[in-house]
């Protein structure tokens, strides 16, 4: 599986990369390899709660006499970071190891420039503590090419208690009751959507929109199995209705604004809600914020029966160096172990990417979430993210960006959207 070197990888990337990898050789992206004793680390986990989840690694490597070389890449769901590792890569000088999301993680392995995670993932019984669903990403022909930090959810609203007692909200249960309570926000001169208009936001939105609407099979069938006749129905024409309409509740300062950043607009009494994946409690815990008590969290309304996931991947390059080799060994062991996955996920907003943990350490968010994870994986509603690189490749991701980005931004009709949606994914995956 990994008799190649990273000069395949760079043949497999194929000359058209060049170009981008030249322009970009005179900076810090060609920075030397980590020195010994050290590992070189590609993420873009730069907010405040993701950096305090990388210190925890940070701290388990230095308690192993290893050395941590930082190379972060800000920009949520990675494709900053994508686009710099593709560049690193390509010059012959990859990192240590990358944080990836799921189709990401495939496309290296295809490239046969990953190192084997098989004996670690042996040794801690990975194949029956890891969730089907995202075996299927970790994996690679049979061979674990991937040690997943955490799971993450994506359907989820973040609340400001206060406010919600202030206009005398209670927990929306149904779609309906959490446009009304949006429109109290507004109408009481607060904003009721915290929004950051960036593409792989407005598709988080909207594929939480998507499962509201037409629920897990519908979800399903449109996202993850890309049926044409899905995507372009009566059911997602009123899914962009539906977005529509809570796009009226987001404020005009919204467009190109980062996720931590609308969190923050919670946070402090600006804006009612956020519907963001658990990475955003992270911010709220890092405030000394506590749920039930500053903040709320509940599935989005209409989704309560299903979860849709990311989960960060540590991806490990293969070397010559033995060295490098064992250091690799050692940070997937780490990350793998039932101790790191409860401390991280306690900075990071997940739970545990196993499945077989007490979450007595967790928070209440947390402790209802990964209880949710569970019935959702056993119940087969464990769902991935389009938004976040598990529910289709990066071609097809890309595609649906444009279009629903091009939605938010513009008047397009909804029947419209739907149509310009399965002609985007047709052309992506032709």
């Amino acid at each position: 599986m990994h008799a190649n070197r990273n000069k395949t990888v760079i043949n497999r990337l194929g000359l058209a990369l060049l170009p981008f990898a030249l322009a970009l050789s005179t900076n810090t992206l060609a920075a030397d390899t980590a020195p010994d004793g050290e590992v070189e680390v590609l993420n873009w986990w730069t907010s405040g709660g993701e950096a305090k989840a990388l210190g925890a690694l940070k701290d388990e490597l230095s308690d192993q006499g290893i050395g941590w070389k930082n190379m972060p890449v800000a920009g949520g769901a990675g494709t900053n970071a994508m686009a710099v590792l593709r560049s690193r890569i390509t010059s012959g000088n990859p990192p240590t190891a990358a944080q990836v999301l799921g189709y990401d993680a495939q496309d290296w392995a295809e490239r046969d420039g990953l190192s084997s995670l098989d004996e670690v993932a042996k040794a801690g019984k990975w194949d029956e503590v890891f969730p089907q669903p995202l075996q299927q990403f970790a994996k690679y022909e049979g061979h674990w090419i991937g040690a997943p930090f955490e799971i993450h959810s994506t359907n989820w609203v973040w609340a400001n208690k206060s406010l919600m007692d202030e206009l005398g909200i209670e927990q929306p249960k149904t779609w309906d009751d959490f446009i009304a309570s949006l429109k109290k926000a507004k109408d009481a001169g607060y904003t009721g959507l915290a929004y950051g208009g960036q593409p792989w936001q407005d598709t988080t939105v909207f594929e939480n929109v998507v499962l509201a609407t037409g629920g897990a099979d519908f979800y399903r069938k449109a996202l993850i199995e890309l049926d044409p006749e899905a995507l372009d129905s009566a059911t997602m024409t009123q899914v962009f209705d539906h977005l529509r309409e809570l796009l009226k509740y987001k404020d005009d300062n919204s467009p190109g604004r980062d996720w931590n950043l609308a969190t923050a607009m919670v946070i402090n009494g600006k804006a009612l809600y956020q519907i963001m994946g658990d990475w955003a409690k992270g911010e709220f815990l890092n405030a000394n914020l506590k749920p039930g008590t500053d903040f709320m969290c509940f599935r989005t309304p209409g989704t309560q029966d299903a979860v849709t996931f990311n989960s960060d991947l540590m991806i490990m390059f293969d070397t010559d160096d033995a060295q490098q080799q064992q250091m690799q060994q050692t940070m997937a062991k780490i990350i793998g172990s039932p101790e790191f996955q409860i401390t991280f996920s306690q900075f990071k907003g997940s739970v545990p990417a196993r499945m077989d943990l007490s979450a007595d350490k967790l928070d209440a968010c947390a402790q209802r979430g990964y209880e949710q994870v569970k019935s959702a994986a056993k119940n087969h509603t464990l769902m991935g993210s389009m938004a976040h690189g598990y529910a289709a490749p990066a071609s097809v991701k890309n595609a649906v960006f444009d279009i629903i980005s091009s939605f938010v931004n513009s008047d397009m009709p909804s029947d419209v959207a739907a149509e310009q949606l399965a002609a985007a994914v047709q052309g992506a995956t032709s």
